[in-house]
């Protein structure tokens, strides 16, 4: 095939082709570790659509065959019907550059789920409510794909409200469908899929994602790839579930697990922020089976990556399911600890450590902390995801941080960001959000643009409208000066005493090995 790539072991296209994501899938299966049957549609398809404004000749050809094949891998039937004897095949449509750009471009779940598809999967499962939900999260997808807005299947609609019966969010979610793509969805699989495959594909030059290709250097000209993988079911059932996770704390560097696990729901759910997620303890509790697997894939992730390891995964009906692997790249003192690690343990030489924290971030290894005392008006806790101190004055939304950074610091304040708020991320000192943990969007984009961020603090409510922020009793107006701690977790009213971090062993012995490194050259 001139286009696409079926997922195996034995493929040896490298990322620019595949894209990061099918390059990490590739990795685990020749790990021997669960990966969901699929296929990849390489980049240079994406160049030919966005030059031609259409999907290249032959792709559609080429998708007919590879779906054939994967209805033989899992025995299901692409848009299968109940009375046809095959269960109904589903599938995932997944962007994969091949230099990560985390939630800035689309996914589009569930395709596949035409009206007969639908009867043949209640059917099949006896959940019609697993089954509404997944048809929501296809439109709602489809509708973010061209959108540029997050999915939202409480708010299918996009219209800033939520709720309503199941029918009539299904309703929503199909009308915004016709008003976003010109046309309704279409109740032909393989239709679905090419829609999804476009979208996808038109997601590469959304504004969000341009915007993150200027903030971080990445050319125009790359495209994406797209996966096409066989849909695992984290939204069905109560041994379901879906999470990401780290080999080591992001923060720290310490070799210990860390991550976020939503039960019931699908992998949009966690990295969003948009849900309180649980620690990785709480899916050892509830799935020990699950978590054993999930620790044995970080290993190997690590062992693999030579550096530590990041793992998005699915469990369904107490079954993991593998999705993303990619090294953790950890900067400042996690950074300059894992190398140090790693060098010790002969996985990386002593030069190969020195190049993995740049010089640029050095200056931010040596994190320090808010100096607590009696009188230290804090005013809430939450989850420390990107270490450092950061102070300003509160900004509601993204675009009043960019406005209001002209005239100093300042600390973007949201329920939870998304791709949207991207320039008010990059104009901001730091992030406070009310939901999400170590792996949402707001979190990981802090750590790579070395803001401190605070995420998950409970009982922060953000009334933009009113332009204030609330904790329990108190009312914060926007524009107050407040300070964030994002190693200890903690947002506190005005400018408290900053204190010198404590001595790191590992990140002194890093320092030692670069003044070497210097004086030899």
């Amino acid at each position: 095939m001139r286009w696409i790539h079926p997922l195996s072991a034995d493929l040896r296209e490298p990322a620019d082709v595949l894209g990061g994501k099918a390059h990490g899938l590739v990795a685990l299966l020749r790990l021997g570790l669960p990966v969901p049957p699929g296929f990849v549609i390489g980049t240079a398809a994406c160049r030919a659509f966005l030059r031609d404004g259409r999907l290249p000749d032959g792709l559609t050809e080429e998708l007919a065959a590879a779906v054939t094949a994967l209805e033989a891998a899992t025995d299901r039937r692409f848009g299968g019907r109940r009375f046809d004897g095959r269960r109904p095949l589903l599938v995932a449509v997944r962007s994969g550059a091949a230099v990560p750009m985390p939630g800035m471009m689309a996914t589009v779940l569930d395709v596949g789920l035409t009206g007969g598809a639908a009867e043949a999967l209640v059917a099949e499962t006896g959940e019609p409510e697993f089954v509404r939900d997944s048809r929501l999260r296809l439109l709602t997808g489809l509708v973010a794909a061209v959108t540029g807005r997050p999915a939202d299947p409480a708010d299918p609609a996009g219209s800033g409200g939520s709720g309503g019966s199941d029918g009539e969010r299904l309703a929503a979610a199909a009308e915004a469908v016709r008003r976003h793509l010109g046309e309704p969805v279409l109740d032909d699989a393989r239709e679905q899929l090419a829609q999804s495959v476009a979208a996808v594909f038109r997601s590469w030059d959304s504004p969000r994602a341009r915007t993150y290709r200027a903030l971080n250097g990445i050319p125009d000209g790359l495209g994406t790839a797209v996966t096409v993988q066989a849909m695992v079911f984290g939204n069905r059932g109560r041994h379901s579930g879906t999470g990401v996770a780290f080999s080591r704390d992001p923060a720290t560097g310490e070799p210990v697990p860390r991550g976020d696990v939503l039960f019931g729901r699908q992998g949009e759910d966690v990295v969003s922020g948009g849900a309180a997620v649980r620690p990785l303890a709480d899916l050892a509790a509830q799935e020990p089976r699950v978590m054993a697997g999930l620790l044995e894939a970080l290993e190997l992730g690590e062992r693999h990556c030579r550096d530590a390891c990041y793992l998005e995964f699915t469990f369904e009906a107490g079954r993991l399911w593998l999705l993303q692997l990619r090294a953790g790249r950890f900067a400042g003192a996690a950074g300059a600890r894992v190398a140090v690690d790693l060098a010790d343990r002969g996985v990386i030489s002593r030069d190969e450590a020195l190049r993995r924290v740049s010089p640029g971030r050095l200056r931010d290894a040596a994190t320090p902390r808010i100096a607590l005392a009696d009188d230290t008006d804090l005013l809430v806790r939450g989850l420390g995801a990107s270490p450092g101190v950061a102070g300003g004055r509160v900004a509601l939304t993204a675009d009043a941080a960019v406005r209001m950074a002209a005239d100093g610091p300042v600390v973007l304040v949201r329920p939870q960001t998304s791709p949207l708020d991207l320039h008010g991320l990059a104009a901001a000192a730091g992030v406070l959000t009310a939901l999400g943990g170590p792996a949402s969007h707001a979190a990981v984009v802090a750590r790579a643009m070395g803001r401190p961020a605070v995420v998950g603090a409970a009982g922060l409510a953000v009334d933009v409208a009113g332009g204030t922020l609330r904790v329990g009793a108190r009312t914060v107006p926007e524009g107050t000066v407040v300070t964030l701690d994002g190693g200890l977790g903690l947002a506190v009213l005005g400018s408290p005493p900053v204190a010198a971090a404590a001595d790191d062993p590992y990140l002194r012995r890093f320092l030692a090995w670069a003044d070497e490194a210097a004086a030899g050259s």
